[in-house]
């Protein structure tokens, strides 16, 4: 993304943003209002959970319902499958239905057959759903690539509910990769780097990736304590907002630099694959705040307050805290190939400088999480 120098600043967003308590239950009639022959792209569990609620709320306004079950990994092979289904069966809009990967590959499949898509988001895992890009994946889980569209989404509905339904580690997820977004953002100011819609970074992408940043101080913590008990709060409300809209404003018209190219180096090793996105960014933004040289109270503030989140905040943690140089040359490898984000920084690391900083984050975790009695970071089991 760095090797651009454009002249003009861009700025992108969806078309409506639709958040709160039993959102879902409107998505009959605004889908309706996108298309009229809409494709659910969706997994069995979130089809489970919310199936009847869609069948009564697209009933209600005489939209018809046609699920695809989605294969759980938003590869190019899957993209293209889906999309053959929307063009055979002549849909004209496609609905994304659940958290991150699914909504990734509808946006592609959309794409590949000529129709807009919907972000129908039931966790606050990443600030997936508001973006015109997807991630790709290979068929084994690694990073493949960063694939890019002329629109975003023409609806994102998010049911407030259902995030305080899902399991507490999603939104904590969504937490670690909205606050790389202002990390990341911040990098980019002043610079000529590019960012995720190819212009340069805008200043209303940056203030909204600051803002983001702030919500998430004042209210994570309390949030995750909500979510723990299926509750919907004020601070539930605000932080679901930060993670989804302002961080995936933020991130996609602040642009990105070593955090999240760090989560791609991340995903070229098996060891890593039991995090989710969210996790393995934190990490990430660890990593760039040491390659940075951010002071020492800075760096240990963020590790305590995410780990405090229940983010991971060690290699441990990662499943690479025996790794050797060479696995972490892998990782590091990936993190830094010439189309990685990692270049928008105002600076160039070397290879050795990034591994070096990776390898720091281990103490940098092991001394917080002592100093704060948090416990010794567990790796993980098998």
């Amino acid at each position: 993304m760095a090797q651009n120098t454009p002249s003009l600043r861009v700025f992108a967003s969806p078309g409506r943003y639709v958040q709160g308590r039993g959102a879902m239950e409107r998505l009959g009639s605004l889908v309706g209002g996108v298309g009229s022959r809409p494709l659910v792209l969706t997994d069995d569990v979130v089809r489970g959970l919310v199936g009847a609620t869609l069948e009564r709320s697209f009933a209600e306004v005489g939209v018809p319902l046609i699920f695809e079950r989605f294969g759980g990994v938003p590869t190019r092979t899957e993209s293209e499958r889906v999309g053959e289904v929307i063009r055979s069966q002549d849909h004209d809009v496609i609905v994304g239905l659940g958290g991150g990967a699914a909504i990734d590959a509808a946006k592609a499949a959309g794409a590949n057959a000529g129709v807009p898509w919907v972000s129908a988001a039931t966790v606050a895992s990443t600030d997936a759903p508001t973006s015109a890009l997807s991630v790709v994946y290979t068929e084994k889980g690694a990073f493949e690539s960063y694939r890019f569209y002329d629109r975003n989404p023409a609806l994102v509905v998010v049911d407030t509910q259902l995030v305080a339904q899902a399991p507490t580690r999603f939104l904590a997820a969504g937490v670690g990769d909205a606050l790389a977004t202002w990390i990341e953002a911040r990098a980019l100011r002043g610079t000529d780097a590019t960012n995720m819609v190819e212009g340069r970074p805008t200043r209303a992408g940056t203030a909204l990736a600051r803002l983001s940043w702030d919500i998430l101080w004042e209210s994570a913590l309390p949030a995750l304590d909500a979510v723990d008990h299926d509750l919907v709060t004020p601070d539930v409300e605000a932080v679901v907002e930060a993670t989804t809209l302002l961080s995936g404003l933020g991130f996609e018209s602040g642009g990105l630099a070593a955090a999240h190219a760090v989560h791609d180096g991340l995903t070229a090793v098996d060891e890593t694959h039991h995090l989710a996105h969210g996790e393995k960014v934190n990490i990430g933004s660890l990593t760039q705040l040491l390659l940075e040289g951010a002071p020492t109270s800075e760096v240990e503030e963020f590790a305590e307050f995410t780990a405090r989140a229940g983010l991971p905040t060690t290699l441990t943690e990662a499943g690479l805290g025996k790794a050797d140089d060479a696995l972490l040359d892998r990782v590091v490898a990936a993190a830094t190939a010439p189309e990685e984000t990692i270049h928008n920084l105002p600076f160039t690391p070397s290879h050795r400088d990034v591994r070096d900083a990776l390898r720091a984050v281990e103490g940098v975790g092991r001394r917080v999480r002592r100093r704060a009695g948090l416990g010794e970071p567990r790796a993980p089991k098998g």
